[in-house]
């Protein structure tokens, strides 16, 4: 029962402007993100990982370089598939500017008839980010055993995304979930199904270590009646 954890990457200017940056090169960290980053590695100190993966796009792999630093023989590499949605000509606009287009009315209430002008539909990234973080998971149980844990650095649709499939919601409900500038995200992958342990923590994580990691019944990962300890 391998436990991914999602962060999503710190905050950018991009962000405190309310900018759709999108898939727009050399949008990196702010001042705040920077800072966000470098908590990162002592928020995990307690956490075992075997791996990481990141988005190509340079606010995630900044975000992910304090940890590298801190801990040199974790293996990270870049992953495609869960690179930030390609928004084709809404990248680079004012979010508040965006709100008055029609599309985003389908956005809001039925993501799952979005496409973006240019772009992609926002099922299809959802589709490939999923398929992503279930190949991942199978590997990662095969070569490090159930209780492994891992981690992906990405983006908040991405995540969002991947929440909605572990709690079997339909995408049109993906915008009722939030994970803010370097929240921790905690979805651990069984045989039955997943389990969501934690939504845009952004506090310590040592409870992720495997025996803390919540109630899941390691031997079919069943949940615990009355919520366990």
């Amino acid at each position: 029962m391998p436990t991914l954890l999602l962060v999503r990457h710190g905050r950018t200017a991009a962000n405190s402007a309310g900018v759709l940056a999108g898939r727009t090169p050399g949008v990196g960290l702010d001042e705040l993100g920077a800072e966000q980053a470098a908590a990162l590695p002592g928020r995990l100190s307690g956490v075992p990982l075997v791996a990481a993966a990141h988005s190509p796009l340079q606010r995630c792999r900044e975000t992910l370089e304090p940890l590298r630093a801190a801990r040199p023989e974790l293996p990270v590499r870049a992953e495609d598939r869960i690179v930030e949605c390609d928004y084709g000509e809404w990248t680079g606009r004012k979010l508040a500017e965006l709100a008055e287009e029609p599309l985003m009315s389908t956005v809001q209430r039925q993501p799952s008839a979005a496409v973006f002008p240019g772009g992609e539909s926002l099922r299809a990234m959802q589709h490939r980010a999923v398929d992503a973080a279930r190949e991942w998971a199978g590997r990662i149980e095969r070569d490090h055993g159930p209780d492994a844990l891992w981690l992906m650095c990405t983006h908040g649709d991405i995540i969002k995304s991947l929440v909605a499939d572990a709690l079997g919601l339909h995408l049109d409900l993906f915008q009722r979930i939030a994970a803010g500038p370097a929240s921790v995200t905690a979805i651990r992958y069984t045989t039955d199904r997943p389990f969501l342990l934690r939504l845009g923590d952004t506090g310590e994580l040592g409870g992720l270590a495997p025996d803390l990691a919540g109630a899941v019944t390691p031997e079919r990962g069943d949940a615990a009646v009355g919520g366990g300890a």
